[in-house]
């Protein structure tokens, strides 16, 4: 007997080169360097170029993700990219990747959860290849969120930055006594109701226009930590796993105390957590790759680790998955 699963073949990430730091825009909003670091823990965050788009940033994560597993753009049968900021209304950002990427088959459409996107993104290629919809999935993360900002309001422009990370999953059967491997376990959760404490005040079919974020930050810090460690408890319960089996936890990149506060609940020592919001800010769908790009890079995160991906975002959507590396 076997057990069908889907692995991680190879992860990437991409971020522009241009880097705004906290005494820049504190040059232009009533902030500083100071206030910053010690309320969310960001010291940086990376600026899409002008005529640098969303898919410009998804294709740079895809090829290194791709290199990364030895693979190229035939051997994907799908692509997923979870995005709040498309090129354009459609096509999706996912069907330009696949031209960019030359490709001329295949299936490719784009998942809107803000934060969420990636989590839910893995979770439907995972679902999308144990059904045999296809061997190999291009799983992407990408945001040039910069461009929703309004850069005067200084409760939601030192916040946010532009990137994009990429995985490459593939369909595996393993034998039933195999080594574990692959995405062990996902739950995913939405609450309407929450809308307006974190949304856009534009789009297609009410202002016609791109609109700008608005956040009541202390609600959603209010509710995220609890979101967070129940879906993770939630995941944790489909397998049998408990939060100390985990190696490494690789939480939504969006506040350095919502990180801690989660960890803190969870009773994870601070070393296994995966922090990189210092360095990038909350890049939104593309924050959960990103941080895990930059911890395999490193080599914290090595085959056999059990690694619990999360996120929360505007919605609310959050989730949780649970995967053998």
């Amino acid at each position: 007997m076997t057990k069908t699963r889907s692995i991680i073949r190879g992860v990437g990430g991409y971020l522009p080169e241009k880097i705004v730091t906290n005494a820049e825009l504190a040059k232009t909003v009533d902030t500083s360097d100071e206030w910053i670091q010690e309320r969310v823990g960001i010291k940086e965050r990376h600026i899409a170029a002008e005529g640098e788009f969303t898919s410009d940033l998804a294709v740079a994560a895809a090829k290194k993700a791709l290199e990364a597993s030895g693979l190229t753009p035939d051997d994907i049968d799908l692509i997923i990219v979870a995005t709040t900021t498309p090129d354009y209304t459609f096509p999706s950002v996912a069907t330009l990747v696949q031209m960019k990427l030359g490709m001329h088959h295949g299936m490719a459409f784009d998942i809107q959860a803000v934060c969420s996107g990636f989590v839910y993104a893995v979770a439907t290629a995972d679902s999308y290849l144990k059904n045999g919809l296809g061997t190999r999935a291009l799983v992407i993360g990408a945001e040039t969120f910069s461009r929703l900002l309004d850069w005067t309001d200084r409760t939601t422009c030192v916040l946010f930055g532009d990137g994009a990370g990429a995985v490459i999953m593939e369909r595996v059967e393993l034998a039933d006594d195999a080594p574990e491997q692959g995405v062990l376990a996902t739950a995913l959760r939405s609450d309407g109701h929450h809308w307006d404490k974190l949304y856009v005040d534009g789009g297609p079919s009410t202002t016609g226009t791109t609109g700008h974020v608005h956040m009541r930050g202390p609600e959603v810090f209010r509710h995220a930590v609890g979101k967070i460690t129940d879906v993770v408890y939630a995941t944790l319960e489909k397998t049998g796993y408990t939060v100390e089996d985990l190696d490494w936890f690789v939480p939504h990149q969006a506040n350095k105390r919502i990180i801690e506060g989660a960890g803190a609940k969870l009773g994870l020592p601070p070393e296994k957590v995966v922090m990189t919001v210092a360095l990038h800010a909350n890049t939104s769908a593309a924050s959960v790759p990103l941080a895990l790009s930059a911890a395999v890079a490193d080599g914290r995160i090595k085959q056999g680790d059990l690694v619990m991906l999360e996120a929360m975002g505007g919605g609310f959507t959050w989730g949780a998955s649970l995967i053998r590396w």
